[in-house]
């Protein structure tokens, strides 16, 4: 994370400040593509980095259509303590620090499902490609994360597991955030963060759907070219910011109160299609029958010939 994030630019900036002050007492790994610090006890984790970098990188220019060009500096936190402290917060796996091309990995709570290194890594390095590409002051927070998200098949740096329906449960509170308010950063509490990351998601997922991959793509073309978002969303999908805001509420609302309808007559919906079943049953039954005393019938009939 990092960026326009609940972060403030003075906790990225302590946070790098206090990992380059303990660089010395870290080891490093580098190769030409990226450079590696880790603690002691990481140094296979470390290794994995380093082979693992490029199919990520790979797999990153597939995604977007851009090359990576810079060299960027991981550092893996065996203490998770350092890594909140300063972060702030509990959610938090990792962070991108595009100023200073810097992804800093809470190794902690890697391999405990869904964050595994190689997504953590490809989510944030998404993250500094982006900013590479797009200045700052043109790329809002929710494209930026809602991208990260789709490119790492909805991973989020920040723990969301079980929180899905905080999603469906703003739509039927009328209580979505809106765009405007997605733009800069994000929420500082539990509950709005959890639903601004899922905002992100769901946002470029609609696009994604409604638009195809290419909309995804135009959109960061023209943000690349330095057009502000108005602009970009209306060359790429031929519609305002609004509107794309208007239609994307109206399918989070339908797909909430369908949810919502099946949920709440769950136990009448299962029993009418077992009654359907069983009716189904009756007459597939009912026709053998027929079929069968037809057959002897017509046996019957031969005999006494």
């Amino acid at each position: 994370m990092a960026r326009r994030t609940f972060f403030s630019s003075v906790t990225c900036f302590l946070l790098a400040l206090l990992i380059g002050s303990s660089y010395g007492e870290k080891h490093t790994l580098v190769d030409r593509t990226v450079t590696v610090l880790f603690d002691d006890p990481l140094q296979n984790s470390a290794k994995e980095v380093l082979k693992m970098y490029p199919a990520i990188r790979a797999e990153l220019q597939k995604d977007l259509g851009w090359s990576t060009d810079f060299r960027p500096e991981i550092v893996l936190i065996k203490d998770s303590a350092t890594f909140r402290r300063v972060v702030g917060s509990d959610l938090v796996t990792a962070l991108a620090i595009p100023q200073k091309d810097l992804i800093v990995v809470d190794y902690s709570k890697m391999n405990v499902h869904p964050f595994t290194l190689a997504t953590t890594l490809k989510h944030e390095l998404c993250h500094l490609e982006l900013h590479h590409h797009i200045a700052q002051s043109t790329l809002p927070r929710w494209l930026d994360e809602g991208i990260c998200q789709w490119v790492t098949g909805g991973f989020a740096e920040i723990m969301t597991e079980g929180t899905h329906s905080i999603l469906r449960e703003a739509a039927l509170s009328n209580s979505l955030i809106s765009f405007e308010g997605l733009a800069e950063r994000f929420p500082h509490e539990g509950r709005d963060i959890l639903l601004a990351y899922e905002e992100s998601r769901s946002i470029v997922e609609y696009i994604k759907s409604e638009f195809g991959v290419s909309g995804v793509r135009s959109i960061l073309k023209y943000l690349s070219q330095d057009d502000n978002l108005e602009n970009a969303v209306q060359k790429s999908l031929l519609i305002s910011l609004n509107e794309l805001e208007k239609r994307w509420r109206l399918s989070i609302t339908e797909k909430t109160l369908w949810f919502s309808y099946i949920s709440d007559n769950l136990y009448e919906i299962l029993f009418l299609f077992a009654a359907l079943i069983t009716i189904y049953g009756f007459f597939r039954t009912l026709k053998k029958k027929r079929e069968y005393k037809e057959e002897e019938d017509e046996e019957n009939e031969e005999g006494k010939r």
